[in-house]
């Protein structure tokens, strides 16, 4: 797989939270060839299906993005915006965004606003219209927009959009292709909504009923000049074994049992405590009567922000554990 191509086509599909058709369906075409079969639920989880006879195992790699929802248009043509996910507005002020049907625009605030610490209510997209009417003809209230910033190369390490969640993505794709036979039952969810509450992770383990469980997704990484020390896991450090986020804290087993297995196949692997956010293990972890839950990350740099920095070493790792742990033999 060539991985840069890969991920700039998934960095660019447009797929924040309640809208991932297209995405959704970039990954259904690189996922068919690796599955028996691929099925959507109500809440439009991409579920991929390898069969077996053993335990039940559950990934889940969620495929929505954070984004801005208009919420009114004024007499200048002028969007507002309110936040889908977690959006920084700092952070996105004077960004190139689009909505689904092409309509570009560009990320600004009010005059008046506090630039150091602006707030969402402050934001508007300029989509060049001269006036409502001409805008409305462009943008309808409740039209979500993304972030429409390149993926570049950098060395061996990338500076993309949406790494957040699309190079997880990226490596759960890249686990099954590595795959060979199993006796596990596999499940490969790309997930819906995680963005605004792990929702869709929570309906499709319900339905799947898994015995294990794991969640990709990226890490805040502890490795910028001035770090506090509130997460663990490094950029380059190799695949980061989720210890707990605030979502979840996972068996001490099963991270040791993952640890160890890096170890013997010789992927890099590092533990991983984030003290913030989380990640789809949360919903995972207790559905029905419990699940035997973990997770697995990529570190990040710059999470939530137009341009988030990964590295590809990183992301292969991630994606051997992963393929290592679907074809371990486990109990029920």
């Amino acid at each position: 797989m060539d991985m840069m191509k890969v991920l700039t086509r998934l960095a660019g599909a447009f797929g924040p939270s309640g809208c991932e058709g297209e995405i959704s369906r970039v990954i259904e075409e690189l996922a068919r060839p690796c599955v028996d079969e691929i099925a959507r639920d109500v809440m439009g989880n991409l579920i991929c299906h390898k069969k077996g006879s053993g335990p039940k195992v559950m990934f889940s790699a969620h495929m929505d993005s954070i984004g801005l929802a208009a919420t009114h248009i004024d007499d200048k043509g002028f969007v507002r915006v309110g936040a889908l996910g977690g959006v920084s507005p700092r952070d996105v002020l004077r960004t190139p965004v689009r909505f689904r049907n092409g309509v570009c625009g560009m990320v600004s605030a009010d005059a008046g606003a506090n630039m150091e610490k602006p707030a969402v209510s402050d934001l508007f997209i300029d989509i060049g219209a001269s006036c409502r009417e001409e805008a409305e003809r462009l943008v309808q209230v409740g039209d979500a927009a993304v972030f429409d910033t390149p993926t570049r190369g950098a060395a061996d390490r990338v500076i993309s959009p949406y790494l957040d969640d699309r190079i997880a993505c990226l490596a759960l794709l890249m686990a099954m292709e590595q795959l060979e036979e199993t006796e596990n039952d596999l499940y490969f969810v790309f997930s819906v909504q995680e963005e605004v509450g792990c929702r869709g992770a929570k309906t499709a383990a319900w339905a799947v009923d898994p015995d294990y469980g794991i969640a990709m997704d990226v890490t805040a990484s502890d490795d910028v000049p001035g770090s506090k020390h509130l997460f663990s896991s490094r950029v380059g450090g190799g695949a980061a074994v989720k210890v707990m986020d605030r979502s979840v804290i996972c068996p001490p087993a099963l991270v040791e049992g993952l640890m160890d297995l890096g170890a013997e196949k010789g992927i890099p692997v590092q533990r991983d405590v984030l003290t913030a956010g989380g990640t789809d293990a949360g919903p995972i972890q207790a559905t029905r009567n419990g699940v035997y839950a973990g997770g697995i990350s990529i570190p990040c740099r710059y999470v939530h922000t137009p341009a988030e920095l990964a590295d590809l070493g990183d992301v292969r790792a991630c994606a051997a554990l992963a393929a290592a742990f679907a074809s371990c033999k486990l109990k029920k």
